[in-house]
This record gives structure tokens, sequence and C-alpha cells, in this order.
């Protein structure tokens, strides 16, 4: 059996090296900008998420889920939050260390598989911010009830998730659907697969909304707001046509 998150690791750290975007900490003086009226997080590519999402973190337990990258932790940290920070990348840790270290502020930085069970108390954390990476793991149902275990009653789930129509098409000019959804290369003919990884695009999974909101609701989550997004200028094709991302909050 294919190791696929270990295959995804390595995809991402060399994203990392290539100076991938969702790579890049923030810089010393965004960190120094940062105030609870003044700070810009993303769970998806182009809208920040609403302020009214996190109410005050001071003091609050957070976990970022596959949040690595040195973007999200140290706002949430110079806001006063207490932060974890889980991920499979080794690159991507390695920037929220730098910033941690630069900033002089302390952070528990994990490395695992969120495929396996989340190694938390139950119960641990007061919010999880969990960018759109799902799309990286074949079964998301583990994961929203692996959340659902770690938070605290009233604790807040912020997660970005790709909805799916990406995978649709095959992302030339003129667009041409190519994939029946969902799309899974671990059940489809290993070319799949074989283009993916040659490609250096990991083993990535579309998911429906069964799964994806669902799976929040089976979990035992309130859904309580949400939003559409899209691929930045000069990303993905299909963007100029529907939006490609969403973001939920939901309560346990």
């Amino acid at each position: 059996m294919i190791d696929y998150t270990k295959i995804n690791s390595e995809t991402w750290d060399s994203w990392a090296e290539d100076g991938c975007e969702w790579s890049l900490p923030i810089s010393h003086e965004e960190y120094e900008k940062t105030t609870a009226d003044n700070f810009e997080v993303y769970l998806t590519p182009c809208i920040t998420v609403p302020h009214e999402w996190f109410g005050n973190l001071k003091g609050k337990k957070v976990l970022g889920l596959a949040s690595g990258g040195g973007q999200q932790i140290p706002v949430f940290s110079k806001l006063g939050a207490d932060c974890t920070v889980f991920d499979y990348s080794d690159k991507q840790l390695e920037a929220d260390r730098m910033v941690a270290e630069r900033e002089g502020y302390n952070v528990d930085i994990i490395k695992g598989d969120m495929s396996k069970i989340l190694p938390f108390e139950d119960e641990s954390f007061d919010m999880i911010f969990h960018p759109v990476s799902n799309s990286y793991v074949e079964d998301v149902y583990h994961i929203w009830n692996e959340c659902h275990r770690v938070l605290k009653k009233g604790g807040r789930l912020l997660a970005g998730m790709d909805n799916g129509i990406n995978f649709l098409f095959e992302e030339k000019k003129p667009l041409k659907v190519v994939n029946p959804l969902p799309f899974n290369p671990l059940k489809m003919p290993k070319k799949k697969l074989e283009k993916m990884t040659k490609n250096g695009d990991g083993v990535q999974f579309s998911h429906t909304l069964d799964e994806q909101i669902g799976g929040q609701l089976k979990a035992g989550f309130i859904l309580k707001d949400l939003y559409e997004d899209r691929d930045r200028e000069g990303g993905n094709e299909i963007g100029k046509y529907y939006p490609q991302y969403f973001a939920t909050l939901a309560v346990k």
C-alpha cells in the first residue's frame, strides 16, 4: 500500500523550499503591527477570516491543524493565545520555529500525520484553525471526529476546504472535464496517481459536501457560518468561473 501521506509531507517540503506562497512566514513588521483590531489570516486563498469568528484569543489554547508555514500561528500568539502547530512537513514547521525564535514567544511544534489519531488529550483546545489541507487526506470523517474529540465544549473549529471542482477539470485551456467526482487517485487507474506524483502535486483527493459539512455535523459540531472563495489572481483557471473553496465556522 502506498504511503501517500509521506509523499504529501515530502511534497510540501519541496514546495516550501521553492518559496510557495503558503510557506512564507510573516515578517517582523507584520508581527509587530498585529493587534486584536488589526490582523489578517486565511483559511482559503483570498478572503480573510472574519474577526468575529475568533472571539477573544487571549489565554485560549489554539491548535493549528496542518497549519505550518509561520503565517497564522504567529498572529494568534501575538494576540495572546497559547498555540500548538501540528503539521507533517518539516519545512513548514521550521518556518513556525523560526518566527517564534525571532519574536520570542513559546509555541508547541509537533510533526504528525492528521490521518492518524491526534496526539492530544480529549478537550485540550479552545479553537482549531484548519486551512485548506484535508484534500491531502483520504478520510475526512476521521479528521472531524478527532477535531471534535480534542476541542473543549463550546470550542470553535475554523476550517477551509476545497469543494472538489478543481479535480473535475484538466487544467489546460480550454478547460476540459476529465475526472468523475469524488476524485480518489488510490481507487483509480494507476496512471492518475503516477501523473500527480510525477508533476509534483502530491496525492490529492476531492471530497463531497456530505464529507465536508455533513462530516462536521455527524461528528457533533453545530455549523455557525460559512463563505466561499476562489484562487488568487494568476492561480487556477477554474476560479475565473466558479469558487473552488469554502470556509466554515463550527462549534462543539
